[in-house]
């Protein structure tokens, strides 16, 4: 099939990507000139493992290919893919910002060339499609066209698999002229007898806030579990592991921290929470899921100022990880974006380190952090390590060098990637999240 991505963003840039994997024939639409300069000589703008290679494979075999026009792009396309950004309003109200969905509406509105379906694949508010419909029609009043909804699944850092061998495919539709549409672009999934949840365009557009609204309340709940296991010296790797036992429960995302971050969950669950209040509803549960998170990220700095004695005045910390989550260049609401202000508000000196982020962190964090080559380099003559993003490269540190050069031996693990008697063995001062 031909089809149109519109934007190429983290979801557009993978949606695009996979589905010429699959087979079809793609074309990718962003009005940065540059950032499709960039793709077209091969270099991709956002870190994703496996990415680039996919991306350059199918650039030479011919079913990839870039444009910032859209009189190139869409006419001839049988599907239109919206994968353009829905940030939070700049009003801060949690809002979701719906302008480049309906900058995108407007612009394909007049390229449409034949019968196409047009899919909201970017994370919208409920009756955004329904909006997109009406923009399309008043441009182009004679287009032939479906709107659908397809939300995205996508877990940075692991988005081709996820998107290659998904949990389930989720659309929204009202004619069956779509639907048809729809599960031809997604017949290689039929192999691997991936679920297709064919619904109402309004249940689809809810189901990805609603997805994403639970597992940040399953990630509030076991931080707060963890504070209580502080408060009565029990331990939270035990607990989650048990409790993750139970099918009902289930492992994931039983993982204390310094709570969630990222593009998603944040956004998300405040956009959830408007959406509910315009209908005269209430989400008690997600209201204190986003307040839990708020105060858990508070509740670090406060751990880490503990852990040096009740003050970080004049100490330098060395910071391994920055990013909200291994596997990705985003900085996005990280809690490093929360909780190094504050420490260097407090006096502290922060040296950061982190694999693939450290570009990214400089946007985000004060000027006066210093950034480091390595791990080892962001330790020396610190006063503390604080490891905040639990990268595969931090789980097997040299301890024995890391406790040499340092000044002073405190280990603050906000991920519980070590055993507390593996760093006190090694001369360490150790904490970590809702353990002794």
């Amino acid at each position: 099939m031909n089809i149109t991505i519109i934007g190429t963003g983290y979801v557009g840039l993978v949606t695009g990507t996979c589905l010429a994997e699959f087979g079809h024939h793609v074309t990718c639409v962003d009005k940065d000139e540059d950032k499709i300069r960039q793709l077209r000589k091969g270099k991709v703008p956002i870190y994703e493992p496996g990415l680039d290679a996919l991306v350059n494979k199918n650039v030479g075999e011919k079913r990839l290919r870039f444009t910032t026009d859209f009189v190139e792009a869409v006419p001839g396309a049988e599907a239109v893919f919206i994968a353009v950004g829905t940030p939070s309003s700049r009003r801060g109200d949690g809002y979701a910002d719906l302008t480049y969905i309906f900058e995108a509406a407007r612009e394909l509105a007049g390229n449409l060339t034949g019968y196409t379906v047009i899919i909201d694949k970017s994370t919208v508010p409920v009756g955004t499609a329904r909006q997109v419909e009406r923009v399309i029609r008043q441009t182009n009043p004679d287009a032939d066209f479906d709107v659908a909804s397809n939300p995205e699944f996508l877990r940075e850092g692991a988005a081709i698999n996820d998107f290659m061998r998904p949990d389930r495919v989720v659309i929204g539709v009202q004619t069956d002229r779509a639907r048809q549409v729809l599960q031809e672009i997604y017949k290689p999934l039929y192999l691997l007898d991936t679920p297709i949840v064919s619904t109402t365009i309004e249940t689809a557009e809810l189901t990805k806030y609603a997805a994403n609204a639970f597992l940040a309340v399953k990630i509030s709940f076991i931080n707060e579990i963890a504070n209580i296991c502080e408060a009565v010296d029990a331990d939270i790797s035990a607990l989650a592991k048990a409790i993750g036992m139970d099918g009902r429960i289930g492992s994931k995302f039983l993982h204390p921290g310094p709570g969630y971050g990222g593009s998603c969950f944040p956004k998300d669950t405040l956009a959830l929470l408007r959406i509910v209040q315009e209908h005269g509803e209430s989400l008690r549960i997600v209201e204190a899921a986003v307040e839990v998170n708020s105060a858990q990220k508070a509740r670090m700095v406060k751990k880490i100022r503990e852990s040096l004695g009740g003050s970080v005045a004049g100490k330098t910390l060395a910071v391994l990880g920055l990013t909200f989550k291994p596997e990705t260049d985003d900085m996005r609401d990280a809690p490093a974006v929360t909780i190094i202000p504050a420490l260097i508000e407090k006096g502290a000196m922060v040296r950061a380190h982190d694999p693939k982020g450290m570009q990214e962190a400089a946007k985000y964090l004060p000027a006066e952090v210093e950034y480091a080559k390595d791990a080892y380099d962001a330790c020396k003559n610190a006063d503390a390590v604080i490891l905040m993003t639990e990268w595969n490269q931090y789980r097997a540190l040299d301890l024995k060098k890391i406790r040499s050069v340092m000044k002073y031996p405190v280990f603050i693990d906000l991920r519980n990637v070590y055993e507390p008697e593996k760093l006190k063995s090694e001369g360490f001062h150790y904490t970590g999240v809702g353990r002794k």
